[in-house]
């Protein structure tokens, strides 16, 4: 699968989706590769008392239920399909739910990846 392909895979289950008057989804998709090869899709949730949730911990959710925790690459998309890179509560769920993740591959354009370990320099479980 290509970085465009995996881009492709989380624009296609954006679209935001109100389903009450205090919650809406779909605004953002992500999409990830396991270090299996599986690919894993997830949107967010936005709750008027904040407690949402991100597409990148929805992929993740999706990812855990099929006993996988290693990623590869992992790219989130809005609907206009701009890449948008994890924040700082996605970039420590993917570190703490496998160490191994710290070389997962972060998409921030299709010529362009860079790792989770060089978004979180000295991260504090390490220091």
């Amino acid at each position: 699968m290509t970085i465009q392909d995996l881009i492709n895979e989380a624009h296609k289950i954006t679209g935001k989706y109100r389903p009450s008057d205090e919650c809406t989804s779909g605004a953002v998709g992500a999409a990830l590769i396991t270090r299996d090869g599986n690919v894993y899709t997830g949107v967010n949730i936005d709750a008027s008392c904040g407690i949402g949730f991100c597409a990148e911990h929805s992929a993740i959710a999706e990812m855990l239920k099929h006993r996988e925790s290693e990623i590869e690459i992992l790219v989130a998309v809005n609907t206009r399909k701009e890449i948008l890179p994890p924040c700082g509560r996605c970039r420590e769920l993917i570190y703490q739910i496998n160490k191994a993740n710290a070389n997962t591959k972060i998409i921030l354009n299709l010529n362009d990846t860079i790792t989770l370990k060089e978004l979180l320099p000295l991260h504090w479980l390490d220091i």
